[in-house]
């Protein structure tokens, strides 16, 4: 995985979007405009965590090459590198998928 040239702040991070489903599990094909947008993909950076009123960082639970689950409205989308991401706060995942 390349290193990516971003760096997100407090307790956001940036996640590259898993592609969409071309194909349902009854094994119709999707067009573009029929696919749900992506709320699943792999963290590729992370803040140094949101700074507590003691001045400390909190420590975040998501951490690079982890794969998360996220809301479909959540973050917001960013092209680098002609690659779609999402920069979203910690907050704004659902979970983290165990391999």
């Amino acid at each position: 995985m390349a290193r990516l040239k971003i760096t997100p702040l407090d307790d956001r991070i940036v996640v590259e979007q898993h592609e969409a489903e071309e194909i349902t599990a009854g094994g119709i094909v999707l067009p573009d405009q029929a696919k749900e947008k992506p709320t699943r993909g792999t963290c590729v950076a992370a803040g140094p965590g949101k700074l507590l009123e003691s001045g400390n960082r909190g420590p975040l639970s998501v951490k690079v090459g982890d794969d998360v689950l996220y809301g479909k409205y959540s973050g917001t989308e960013v092209d680098i590198n002609e690659k779609k991401y999402t920069v979203l706060r910690e907050s704004d995942v659902l979970a983290i998928i165990e391999k």
